[in-house]
C-alpha cells in the first residue's frame, strides 16, 4: 500500500548524504522528488536509481528553494514531509511512518520531529539542542514555507500541531567536518540574517509566526527571537554562550560540543553583529552623501 505522505528534499551536490538519506526511508513506498539546484556530482545519478523525480531551480536561499518545492513538485498525497539530504530517519521514526494514518489525524495540519543534530561525529546533546522540534510534515497545500526569512527555513500550518517525541531525525553535515566550510557556509549566512535584522529595525520585516512563550515549538523560536532583538548588540552573543554553556549544560558536550558551540552560539552572533553595524554605517552615509 502507498503512503499517504510523499517526501521533498533539497540538493546541491549531495552524493555524500543521499545515499544515507534514501537507505533510512527505503520500503516505505512514498514518493520521493528532489529539487536540485545544479548539482555537478553523483547526486542526480543516485538519486534517479531510487526512484525520485528530479526538478532543477537555481537557488537563491532555503525559503525561496522551498516555496517553490512546495508549489511546482507534482504531489498527489494527503501530506509531506520536507527533509534535507543531511538529514536521516531513525528506524523508530520510519516505524511511525510506516504506521501513520491519516485517519488518526484529522484536525491536525502539522508533526513536528524531534532532530538530534551531530558536528563532528558528536551529538551535540546539550546546549539547547536537544530536544529539538522541526515541523517538517504537514498537508499539503495547507502548510507553507516562510518566505519572510532569508536564512532561517521554517514551514508554516495555520492549524494544530502536534509532536512526535520519539523516534528522531537525524542530522549530520558530513561536508562540516572540514573547518572551513562550516566557516565559509555560516559567513555567507551571517549575511542574510544582518541583512533580515537590519529590515526587522526598520520596520520593513516583521515575523510571521505568532511569539508566544507557551505555544508550539515555532512559536516559542519567535517569542525569544523578540527577545534577542531587543538585548544591545555585542553583549548578547556572550549571555547566549553562557546560557547554553553553563546553565544548558553545553560543557557537557565535549571538545567537539564545546567547538560547536562557540562557533554557532558566539561567533556566529558576533559576526553577525558587527555586519549589522556596518550595514548601518553604509545606509547612514549613503544618506549623508545625498
Amino acid at each position: 500500500m502507498n503512503a499517504p505522505y510523499s517526501f521533498i528534499i533539497l540538493t546541491y551536490n549531495e552524493e555524500q548524504h543521499l545515499p544515507r538519506f534514501l537507505a533510512s526511508i527505503a520500503g516505505l513506498n512514498a514518493p520521493v522528488f528532489i529539487v536540485d539546484s545544479g548539482s555537478t556530482d553523483a547526486t542526480v545519478k543516485i538519486g534517479e536509481e531510487f526512484g525520485a523525480k528530479f526538478i532543477y531551480n537555481a537557488f537563491q536561499n532555503h525559503p525561496t528553494q522551498w516555496d517553490f518545492a512546495l508549489k511546482n513538485c507534482p504531489v498527489q498525497t494527503s501530506w509531506v514531509i520536507c527533509l534535507d539530504a543531511d538529514q536521516a530517519v531513525t528506524p523508530e521514526l520510519k516505524q511511525l511512518l510506516i504506521n501513520f494514518k491519516n485517519e488518526d489525524h484529522i484536525g491536525i495540519d502539522g508533526i513536528y520531529f524531534n532532530r538530534k543534530n551531530f558536528f563532528k561525529g558528536r551529538w551535540i546533546k546539550h546546549g539547547g539542542y536537544y530536544p529539538f522540534y522541526l515541523l517538517k510534515m504537514f498537508r499539503y497545500g495547507i502548510g507553507y514555507s516562510d518566505i519572510t526569512e532569508k536564512m532561517d527555513h521554517r514551514f508554516v500550518v495555520p492549524g494544530k500541531t502536534e509532536i512526535w517525541k520519539n523516534g528522531y531525525l537525524l542530522e549530520e553535515n558530513l561536508k562540516e567536518n572540514n573547518i572551513s566550510f562550516w566557516i565559509a557556509k555560516h559567513n555567507r549566512y551571517s549575511d542574510l540574517v544582518a541583512e533580515q535584522e537590519v529590515e526587522r529595525m526598520q520596520s520593513r520585516a516583521i515575523q510571521t509566526e505568532k511569539p508566544a512563550f507557551w505555544g508550539s515549538p515555532n512559536e516559542q523560536k519567535a517569542w525569544f527571537k523578540k527577545i534577542w532583538w531587543k538585548l544591545p548588540r555585542y553583549v548578547r552573543p556572550m549571555l547566549y554562550f553562557t546560557q547554553r554553556m553553563i546553565f544548558q549544560l553545553g560543557i557537557l558536550d565535549g571538545r567537539n560540543g564545546i567547538i560547536f558551540h562557540f562557533l554557532q552560539g558566539f561567533w556566529f552572533r558576533l559576526i553577525i553583529d558587527i555586519k549589522i553595524d556596518e550595514i548601518l554605517k553604509q545606509q547612514n552615509d549613503t544618506q549623508q552623501a545625498k
